[in-house]
């Protein structure tokens, strides 16, 4: 069974930083996609950051220049750096992974999500 697994959330002042990780696990070959989106209160949850297998990235405008997106495929983990952090990027972060291959070379094309991380900013 898939699962992922986020870390790393908590309470940091404005300017601060914080690492987020997530860990896919579950007989996984390969993952085409892995991404981070978040979901503030009374907000619709939307993507910050994804990742695919051959690593491109793309960002929302609101972290461009702030964010990183990292990915261990050996692992099948993925990092996201937050650096200048502001109370608007309070919210709680989900890891998600689309597209996977599991052994024994089964292609699954849906989308799972992980529990979520709540990340906290101070003004």
């Amino acid at each position: 069974q898939v699962q992922l697994v986020e870390s790393g959330g908590g309470l940091v002042q404005a300017g601060g930083s914080l690492r987020l990780s997530c860990e896919a696990t579950g007989n996984i070959i390969t993952i085409n996609v892995m991404s981070w989106y978040r979901q503030a209160p009374g907000k619709q949850r939307e993507l910050v950051a994804a990742h695919t297998r051959i690593g491109t990235t793309n960002y929302s405008d609101s972290v461009k220049g702030r964010f990183t997106i990292s990915r261990d495929s050996t692992k099948n983990t993925v990092f996201l750096e937050m650096n200048s952090l502001k109370p608007e990027d309070t919210a709680v972060y989900y890891c998600a992974a689309t597209g996977l291959t599991v052994q024994p070379q089964n292609f699954i094309p849906d989308q799972y999500w992980g529990q979520g991380t709540q990340v906290t900013v101070s003004p």
